[in-house]
């Protein structure tokens, strides 16, 4: 069993700054590349920021300069500093693992339940 945990969301003001975390726990052995997604309503899922496990980062051209992301290995843990907020940020983001249960197993993706962040004065 994998457990995908974000939190950290919630409202933030323009020009403000917020921090999501994201967690992944359970039968992990190692997490390759973690990834944040954000939804619109009535939207697919859009791909945001990544960082692979050596800690090669890039970001969809909307965030970049904006938001960083960045992990802690040992405790298989990634976390996406926005700042600059602004209202188009407003969306449901989601934390996605691409991790190993062990040593002999294949890479599986796991997305978390989304945290809303609510950008507004």
């Amino acid at each position: 069993q994998v457990y995908i945990e974000e939190s950290g969301g919630g409202l933030g003001q323009p020009g403000g700054s917020l921090r999501l975390s994201c967690t992944a726990s359970g039968t992990v052995y190692t997490v390759g590349t973690f990834k944040w997604w954000r939804q619109y309503p009535g939207e697919e899922r859009k791909w945001i920021a990544q960082i692979t496990s050596d800690g090669n980062t890039n970001y969809e051209h909307s965030v970049k300069g904006r938001f960083t992301i960045s992990r802690d290995n040992a405790k298989n843990t990634a976390l996406l500093q926005m700042d600059g907020l602004k209202a188009e940020d407003t969306a449901l983001y989601y934390c996605q693992a691409i991790l190993r249960h062990n040593e002999q197993s294949a890479w599986f993706n796991y997305f978390g339940q989304g945290t809303q962040v609510t950008v507004s004065s």
